[in-house]
């Protein structure tokens, strides 16, 4: 067996049936789940029938390239997104089965399992396919806390310059999970000048870019970063972006790597013998989603109105911050994260997810300890109901 796996944390998923095991949930409510990113707005009617309509795709396999048209969907949704210069389909742009299992294969594809001292940096608190894909890549993560004092962005400069020299791939995650918060142009100055200077790859996780709460002001990516600075190449940084999110399809498995050109070669070299085509079926549907936006616009209305009805319920009793951007409250909790997700299920049969789970001790702290991730995924009728009831629970404590 590969040793490896032994170094491998448990999901935050696991380790949250584990606290509830013995827990019985009020009866007097039906259950609403609050801690699982899932998207649960229907998925679009146009994406169904594209799905069905591309049913004899079944009967040939999938390439590892894609289809060309569409690479061709994808790159021009870029350009659209982020006013940036044409980018070649060919060469710059492969799909993926979501972010997911391409934030981890592109681990694979950068880090050398035989150096013994490669680093890779991660935010703190993070998504822990970033601490996995590092690990059994043969890598260290380095955490880097990321906290409320600094509004929860990564201070580059916290980085020991001896770190540095070590470091091999950077996982960024703009819009952040959980915070919200996004990368201004001088974090993304910064990160590249180090790029430049140590020559590690920017992995950036883009999976929430679409879920943003000002239409006049959307997030900032990093290919446009990179365009806007003038780096129209985008030496050593992949963008992984998804369909999931933007277009709720998480059962479609649907995303996209895109990128320095180099980084795409060898990615697509490594997805050949991994065997992660997308299947054309999904291709198709994807590739209907990623021409439309007014489905998107829709899916921003509802998750506006969400966070507004839930701010309007839950605030001040338990303080909230509105997140720029993302589907999740990111909240301090009056008492130990554990205790508090516990209670409020016993309660009121609400479930969120303790940030503890989310994080990991770096010089004696856990910037995810005594904070909770709301997932706002539901309706709004459900979600404003979690509200209720989490206000008249506060009101106990």
């Amino acid at each position: 067996m590969n040793p490896r796996l032994d170094l491998l944390h448990p999901y935050p998923f696991e380790r949250l049936r584990k606290l509830f095991s013995g827990v019985k949930p009020n009866p007097e409510f039906r259950p609403i789940n609050l801690s699982i990113g899932e998207p649960k707005h229907a998925t679009p009617q146009f994406i169904r029938d594209a799905l069905i309509a591309s049913l004899d795709g079944l009967a040939s396999y999938p390439q590892t390239l894609g289809r060309p048209a569409l690479r061709a969907a994808i790159a021009e949704w870029l350009e659209a997104r982020y006013g940036i210069a044409p980018i070649d389909p060919v060469t710059r742009v492969i799909p993926t089965l979501g972010s997911r299992e391409a934030l981890f294969a592109l681990a694979q594809v950068v880090l050398d399992s035989s150096e013994r001292d490669a680093l890779v940096i991660c935010p703190n608190p993070f998504y822990q396919i970033y601490e996995g894909a590092a690990l059994l890549a043969g890598a260290t993560p380095y955490f880097v806390n990321t906290t409320a004092a600094t509004g929860w962005r990564i201070d580059w400069s916290s980085v020991p310059a001896e770190v540095w020299p070590r470091v091999r791939l950077v996982f960024t995650c703009s819009p952040a999970n959980p915070s919200g918060g996004t990368m201004t142009l001088e974090e993304w100055r910064e990160l590249f000048a180090l790029s430049d200077d140590y020559g590690f790859v920017i992995a950036a996780d883009e999976c929430y870019t679409e879920i943003y709460f000002d239409e006049a002001r959307p997030p900032l990516g990093g290919l446009e970063a990179a365009h806007q600075l003038g780096r129209a190449t985008f030496p050593r940084l992949v963008v992984l972006g998804s369909l999931s999110k933007r277009s709720n399809v998480p059962g479609m498995r649907s995303g996209f790597a895109a990128g320095d050109v180099e980084l795409i070669r060898k990615f697509i070299l490594y997805r050949t013998y991994h065997g992660s085509a997308m299947s054309p079926v999904v291709q198709a549907a994807s590739e209907a989603a990623w021409r439309d936006e007014l489905h998107v616009l829709e899916n921003r209305r509802l998750y506006r109105e969400k966070f507004d009805a839930f701010y309007a319920i839950v605030n001040p009793l338990l303080p909230l911050t509105r997140p720029p951007a993302s589907f999740y409250y990111w909240v301090q909790t009056p008492l130990d994260d554990e205790d508090f997700a516990q209670r409020l299920l016993r309660e009121t049969n609400v479930t969120v997810l303790p940030g503890s789970y989310l994080g990991r001790e770096v010089n004696g702290v856990n910037p995810g300890a005594n904070y909770v991730r709301i997932a706002l995924v539901s309706t709004v009728e459900e979600s404003a109901e979690a509200a209720r009831r989490m206000a008249n629970f506060i009101k106990t404590l």
